[in-house]
């Protein structure tokens, strides 16, 4: 795929912007913290009710700025298909989360021990000069492991 950049980017009040958060809907708050707790090792950092919703601001262990936020309550719709790599593509919007870790395939193992559904084993992108795998969670939101790969 070509690189479709036309120069350098301007400055703007947008060009030190960071990612703070990306937010997940879910019906149940505590297998929500549970799962991403138990399987990925996050933590909750702050909570709050809005509108007749709790928001679960949730942290990595390494103590990573961004943040994972659960939406809970009632009336969320459940979300088309079951998390499969192949299917996922299909939909529109957001397509998953990616975390960087330092070994794909002991993290890839680590998770196959805690029954978390690994969608695509470790495999290299060498386009991307990355090893990547790819896991669901319960609710069929899809999560991609990155790892660099060494140059040469």
């Amino acid at each position: 795929m070509p690189n479709t950049a036309t120069g350098p980017i301007r400055a703007s009040a947008l060009s030190k912007a960071r990612v703070a958060h990306v937010a997940l809907r879910i019906r149940d708050r505590e297998s929500g913290i549970a799962w991403y707790r138990d399987k990925l090792g996050m933590q909750v950092v702050r909570a709050f009710d809005l509108n007749g919703m709790t928001f679960t601001e949730m942290a990595m262990e390494s103590g990573e700025a961004f943040r994972l936020e659960l939406v809970s309550g009632d009336g969320a719709v459940e979300r088309p298909g079951d998390g499969e790599l192949s299917d996922s593509f299909l939909l529109n919007g957001w397509h998953h989360l990616g975390i960087w870790v330092d070994d794909v395939d002991l993290a890839v193992d680590e998770l196959r021990g805690r029954d978390v559904r690994i969608t695509l084993d470790p495999t290299d992108n060498h386009e991307w000069m990355v090893r990547v795998a790819f896991i669901a969670d319960p609710w069929g939101n899809v999560i991609e492991l990155l790892q660099p790969l060494q140059a040469g």
